[in-house]
């Protein structure tokens, strides 16, 4: 992770603070337990501490009766210690960073059904078919390139162009990142097993080269080790934040695959409610406290992720997100990361 994504959360926490300040209600003690003592929110996070921390600071301070707990990790490891946990499980809520996650738990019946008033603030590509879970961000996989050597022109039209010989040893991906392999599911539910299996083993052909994370992909196409890379959209927004150039001298730009392609998938972080939930009620307030205009702001400033309620402005250097021609695809049916990674290890690319 690189420095931003640790330092801007953080100074963006006051300005959370102060939105909560205004949005805030006379109901902010409703859940205290008797006696004034304290109810406990557990949440189990597969985003980033140094991410969403602050929001969860916020959360708690706009609910001073209410103790928060939070479990942070791997969002497909989460999903499956709660899995194993059952009714037992501790927690309240999960959100997490990819919806495949999500899917697997509505997979099992695991999460209670939202009302349709939170479901109603994000489009429904974007939330669960089911009802069970919502979108809180949401981040597109693009073609980050290297426009000192390539113009618009020479970009291809679709991932699976990559495999030709004219991008032999010039693309990088990053096999083991979570975003990839959910990537990678979207492929097989779309395309079927096959085709993305000849992708595979074409681009391993190709001597596409591996990196161990988005960031790393984009610097390499910064330094002039590669020429095109498959990440999410905003690490390249990250560091031009970051100071390292403007958006028109940084040497990486963003190619967002026309016609439907899956190269092109919009992936969302998300939110659910166990049903085994002991405080039901918090955490359904914390589902709708993340689609708020504050929460909603914050991913779009400090992080340039989509916002997918309220209507708050995206990122301006953008394209819309209902500009970008997606793939159909239901974002639950990512949750097969198993099937994933065998075929991943079966290719060779593991």
């Amino acid at each position: 992770m690189r420095l931003a994504r640790s330092i801007l959360p953080m100074v963006a926490a006051a300005t959370i603070a102060v939105g909560l300040a205004a949005c805030g209600g006379d109901d902010a003690g409703e859940s205290a337990g008797a006696g004034g003592d304290k109810s406990t929110l557990t949440i189990y996070s597969g985003r980033d501490e140094a991410f969403v921390g602050p929001l969860v600071d916020a959360f708690e301070k706009e609910s001073p009766d209410t103790e928060i707990k939070v479990r942070y990790g791997d969002s497909a490891e989460l999903a499956a210690t709660i899995r194993e946990e059952g009714d037992r499980s501790p927690a309240d809520v999960f959100f997490s960073q990819d919806a495949g996650a999500l899917g697997a738990l509505q997979a099992e019946g695991l999460l209670a059904k939202l009302p349709d008033a939170t479901l109603g603030k994000v489009d429904k590509a974007y939330r669960s078919t089911a009802g069970d879970w919502v979108g809180t961000s949401g981040r597109v996989r693009v073609l980050a390139y290297d426009h000192r050597k390539l113009t618009a022109s020479d970009l291809p039209a679709s991932v699976f162009d990559l495999t030709k010989p004219e991008w032999k040893g010039k693309v990088g991906w990053a096999p083991t990142n979570a975003s990839f392999q959910s990537f990678v599911t979207a492929m097989r539910k779309t395309e079927g097993e096959d085709k993305t299996r000849s992708w595979l083993e074409g681009m391993q052909a190709n001597a596409t080269k591996s990196y161990e994370k988005n960031g790393v992909i984009r610097d390499a196409i910064a330094s002039g080790e590669i020429e095109v890379g498959l990440i999410n959209h905003y690490y390249v927004l990250e560091a031009i934040k970051e100071g390292e150039a403007d958006g028109e001298t940084y040497p990486v730009k963003l190619h967002f695959f026309p016609g439907g392609d899956i190269g092109s998938l919009v992936n969302v972080a998300g939110v659910g409610i166990l049903k085994s939930a002991k405080h039901g009620d918090l955490a359904q307030r914390f589902a709708d406290f993340l689609l708020a205009t504050p929460q909603q702001k914050y991913f779009a400033d400090e992080t340039s992720e989509y916002p997918l309620a309220d209507a708050v402005p995206q990122d301006p250097s953008l394209p819309a997100l209902g500009d970008i021609q997606q793939p159909d695809v239901d974002l639950a049916d990512l949750a097969d990361l198993k099937g994933t990674l065998a075929l991943l290890q079966d290719a060779g690319v593991l």
